[in-house]
């Protein structure tokens, strides 16, 4: 027989009983019970909890205060004066720019005048008011005292690097390079010309002959230095070692003589788009040098001089898509505490380029010296899935065509890039002569000066054929560039940035950029038995091997609450990693082992379908607006050659392929400085700006609330 329940079988069944520990309550004070459903708490969930919030809405009803006084003020003396007062309609509205209600602004007046953009690259650092209308663009190198040069460090080996023969002897220009990069570059020279045949482009038979034998006969001309209208003003180091300066900056620092007295060494903090870690000892060393770089270039290109002034600017930092967490809180405490800035801001560099080219839906492409970026941007957003960082650019090719120059024996055999005069000689050699116009390509005469400091000048006649055009072609078969050196060094000094509770890389990640390593390393596996094969058809590197526990700590340090399906891999070795957990190993774990070199126009297609995410009209929008910016792209003919290639791997979209360029005539290298300074000028954008005070109190915690993307 069921009973009627009791009021206390009810209350334990609904889970609303007290927990009186089976006490007499009866010699207890009567306590009323606590409704439960008015158990809750508010910690960390209004706004006015969190400091930079509540700053910042302190600011804006300071703002509004201000503006309502103001206007009252104004009231009062229209009465007085019996007319209508100008500013009566002003919109109350603290997002609207109350610098375009009057009169236009002037001088120092002027809206930006205070903020400074800073954009800094591998080889330059562009840098400039947000008011200016282009950058100034400076080296982004140092110059210390040192025991030796550069170019006298390493045994004196020059770069490119050349074989020798065992009795130390320099081989011939067709061996000093290697079998592979001589196959290579053959196999290239035939392929172009099956391309330039079929395109019904007449080829000389012997062309590489002409160009070699009058190459190896023709000797230079020397030319007094007084004769000489172009001669190079060196910089000059007094003849006192004690009175000579400790450091120099910028174009200085590139003048400096090889064999000054006393030496100097150039020093490059950023290299490929990382810290240059394998040519320092200490990071405090590697930090204070872009420090200081930054801080002369302040006060001799801007001429800021007094730095005690420049708590009254703030900054513009841009910074990579795909950037490392340790960099942006690293330069949030140079610029805050080093430079002593009064409030600092963050943008992405694909994000600056739509600003500054006025694109609201874009295929970025930034074409750097050493580092190609590629990201897809959607109405002022970056699509993180399809950021994707390659780790070469123009300077590649700078070294590309000095090594086939010389392969086809070039007169000046002694070229080193270590030597400054010879590193700016071939960066204008490349800028002159390369090209990718097929129409162009036949055997011509070419000459340059060479200029050397305390030496007569030297007139070098040369010819060309294929390698003004196959130098560029590096950048659809990476392959041609050395990638040797580029990993040399990576974490030496500093160590990934790993999550504060769950131990793990907590680097930001890309699916696009992980799908760029699986081409060049496709198969990860523990025992490594099975190799891949990349979508050119070459056959691929060595899969990674991981080891059991390995598998074990990425299964554990990786899995959040959303892709927690599935079990971790048993500790067998000959159980696969599952896709999944595989591209995750590869983009976090196993990343900096792998250099992310593949061909551009595929690393194009690749962002645009993880950006896309298999949507039709995005894909068709993102093909229709690839904006290429960057110093690395400025070579004849680069944008109709990457149109052409990626009509051919895409030609169900060739009627939507488009490769544009920055409007209004903008120079494509200062693009993104130039977003960033449109940037600091929004008013808008004071919701990213981190003032001393707060950053003071929260340090880089600050980033999560500040940053406009996913910190």
């Amino acid at each position: 027989m069921v009973g009627k329940r009791s009021g206390k079988a009810l209350l334990r069944e609904e889970g609303l009983e007290r927990t009186d520990n089976n006490m007499d309550l009866t010699t207890w004070p009567q306590i009323n019970p606590i409704n439960q459903k008015n158990y809750y708490t508010d910690f960390l969930k209004r706004d006015d909890q969190i400091l930079p919030l509540r700053l910042l809405q302190e600011e804006r009803r300071n703002r509004m205060t201000a503006k309502a006084r103001d206007r009252d003020r104004e009231l009062a003396q229209a009465n007085t004066n019996e007319a209508t007062p100008s500013g009566v309609d002003l919109d109350m509205d603290d997002d609207a720019g109350m610098e375009d209600a009057g009169e236009p602004l002037t001088g120092q007046d002027a809206l930006g005048s205070k903020v400074i953009v800073i954009h800094p690259g591998s080889q330059n650092l562009r840098i400039g008011l947000a008011s200016d209308a282009l950058p100034k663009t400076v080296p982004m190198v140092i110059a210390r005292k040192w025991s030796m040069s550069e170019s006298e460090d390493d045994g004196g080996e020059p770069s490119p690097k050349r074989r020798r023969t065992d009795d130390g002897s320099q081989m011939e220009p067709e061996e000093m390079f290697g079998e592979e990069f001589a196959s290579q570059y053959n196999r290239m020279c035939a392929d172009l010309k099956i391309h330039m045949r079929s395109n019904k482009r007449r080829v000389l038979p012997n062309s590489k002959e002409l160009i070699v034998n009058y190459n190896k006969r023709t000797p230079p001309e020397t030319i007094s230095e007084h004769n000489d209208p172009f001669r190079v003003d060196w910089t000059e180091i007094p003849a006192n070692p004690k009175e000579a300066p400790g450091f120099l900056t910028g174009k200085e620092a590139l003048r400096i003589p090889d064999k000054s007295i006393p030496r100097y060494k150039l020093f490059w903090p950023l290299r490929y788009g990382w810290y240059n870690e394998s040519e320092y000892r200490e990071k405090k060393d590697l930090y204070d040098d872009i420090a200081t770089i930054i801080e002369e270039a302040i006060k001799t290109q801007l001429n800021l001089r007094r730095k005690k002034d420049w708590v009254q600017y703030g900054c513009v930092f841009v910074v990579p898509d795909l950037y490392e967490r340790h960099y942006v809180s690293q330069t949030l405490e140079m610029l805050m505490r080093d430079l002593g800035f009064g409030k600092v801001c963050f943008i992405q560099e694909s994000l600056a380029a739509t600003c500054g080219a006025g694109y609201t839906t874009a295929c970025v492409v930034d074409v750097g010296a050493q580092k190609t970026s590629v990201c897809c941007v959607e109405e002022g957003m970056c699509i993180e899935n399809s950021r994707i960082n390659l780790k070469y650019g123009g300077a590649d090719v700078t070294e590309t065509f000095v090594r086939m120059m010389l392969y086809d024996h070039f007169p000046y055999a002694d070229i080193d890039l270590k030597r400054r005069y010879d590193f700016l000689l071939a960066e204008e050699l490349k800028s002159k002569f390369c090209t990718m116009n097929e129409g162009e390509i036949s055997p011509q005469l070419f000459d340059f000066h060479l200029r050397v400091s305390g030496q007569d000048t030297r007139k070098y006649t040369f010819k060309t054929y294929d390698e003004v055009l196959l130098a560029p072609q590096g950048y659809y078969q990476p392959t041609i560039f050395d990638n040797s050196q580029k990993l040399k060094g990576r974490r030496n000094l500093i160590d990934r940035s790993y999550d504060l509770y769950e131990g793990g890389p907590n680097d930001p990640v890309s699916s696009a950029q992980s799908a760029v390593i699986s081409l060049i390393s496709p198969i990860v596996s523990v025992n490594g038995q099975t190799n891949g094969e990349t979508s050119n058809g070459h056959t691929a590197p060595a899969p990674i091997k991981l080891a059991p526990n390995m598998i074990q700590k990425i299964n554990d340090s990786e899995r959040t609450p959303a892709s927690t399906v599935g079990s971790p891999a048993p500790d067998d070795d000959d159980t696969p990693v599952p896709t999944s957990t595989a591209t995750e190993a590869l983009a976090t774990s196993v990343r900096d082992d792998v250099l992310p070199v593949i061909a551009l126009d595929t690393a194009i297609l690749t962002s645009i379908s993880h950006g896309a995410r298999l949507d039709e009209r995005k894909t068709r929008d993102f093909l229709s607006s690839v904006m290429v910016v960057g110093g690395g792209a400025q070579i004849s003919g680069f944008y109709m050659s990457l149109e052409e290639r990626l009509k051919d791997l895409r030609p169900g979209f060739a009627k939507d392929i488009v490769i544009g360029t920055p409007p209004r005539e903008l120079d494509p290298q200062g693009v993104i400085w130039k977003g960033g300074s449109v940037f600091g000028k929004l008013r808008g954008t004071n919701d990213s700006w981190i003032g001393k005070m707060e950053y003071d109190r929260l340090g880089a915690r600050l980033l999560v609330y500040k940053c406009m993307w996913a910190w």
